[in-house]
């Protein structure tokens, strides 16, 4: 039985805008009322979040918060496909409302300014329903699936380097692994950046927007999801896999290191 809050009445233009969604069986006119009903934290406003914002603002999610601290650079153009050359210099997350707005003025685009840390998290995702991360280091993703954790919240993560891509979905009701299951110490020293390593600009595309159809998938709960997976795309070799990944019994932040 759904909510009481979720209302099934559909103007003439959301029929019209939302009608390829409502005509498949698996989310129909109630799986597009969910959407309307629910919200997302996008943490990250870059090649990765760029996909995901343009493909859940044009799904309908109703509340789409952006979290970024950037101003737009020539060099984020090759890939941050959210941003044109009239945005350089302009706060990322003030021209993303705007491109977003244009698109679906429909539903609510809610930005933060502001650099995303164990300090601004905690209250910023205990009013989402699920979290993406498409962060560029690993001080931030840390941060972000912590704090995902500790709230509850499914948090769908994405990362990107060179020509690969990596996705997975971290749910902590599934009683699955959590992110640090999968780097339990990595060393921001050694990790490098986009700046230095390099990247093609589309695999943030193909990354991005897996990671919305996961986070649509988790909202509307359909099919099977990637709690206790990673999958691994390579555009060199044309090529997906995928990898389990067990809860580790001894993580500091889901196993009993966290005790």
């Amino acid at each position: 039985m759904l909510p009481e809050s979720f209302d099934l009445d559909f103007s003439d233009d959301d029929l019209n805008r939302y009608s390829r969604h409502i005509l498949l069986p698996e989310v129909g006119a109630v799986g597009q009322a969910k959407l309307r009903e629910s919200s997302v934290l996008i943490v990250g406003a870059g090649g990765l979040g760029s996909p995901v914002a343009l493909y859940l603002a044009a799904a309908g999610v109703g509340r789409i918060g952006l979290v970024d601290d950037d101003r737009v650079e020539l060099s984020n153009l090759q890939r941050q496909i959210l941003f044109d050359s009239d945005d350089i210099g302009q706060a990322k997350v003030a021209s993303a409302e705007k491109r977003l707005s244009a698109l679906n003025p429909q539903i609510e685009i809610v930005t933060y300014s502001l650099r995303a840390d164990a300090t601004t998290l905690p209250e910023l995702i205990g009013s989402y329903d699920l979290v993406c991360d498409g962060c560029d280091n690993f001080a931030t993703r840390y941060a972000v699936a912590d704090c995902s954790w500790a709230q509850d919240k499914t948090l769908i993560s994405g990362a990107v380097q060179r020509f690969e891509g990596t996705l997975s979905t971290f749910s902590p009701r599934s009683g699955g692994p959590c992110y640090r299951c999968l780097y339990p110490d990595a060393d921001e020293t050694t990790a490098l950046s986009c700046g230095q390593a390099g990247i093609f600009g589309a695999v943030t595309g193909v990354i991005g927007t897996l990671m919305a159809t996961e986070a649509l998938k988790e909202l509307l709960s359909l099919g099977k999801g990637l709690t206790g997976r990673v999958l691994v795309w390579s555009a060199l070799d044309a090529s997906f896999r995928s990898f389990d990944l067990p809860p580790d019994p001894a993580c500091s932040c889901c196993g009993r290191g966290a005790l």
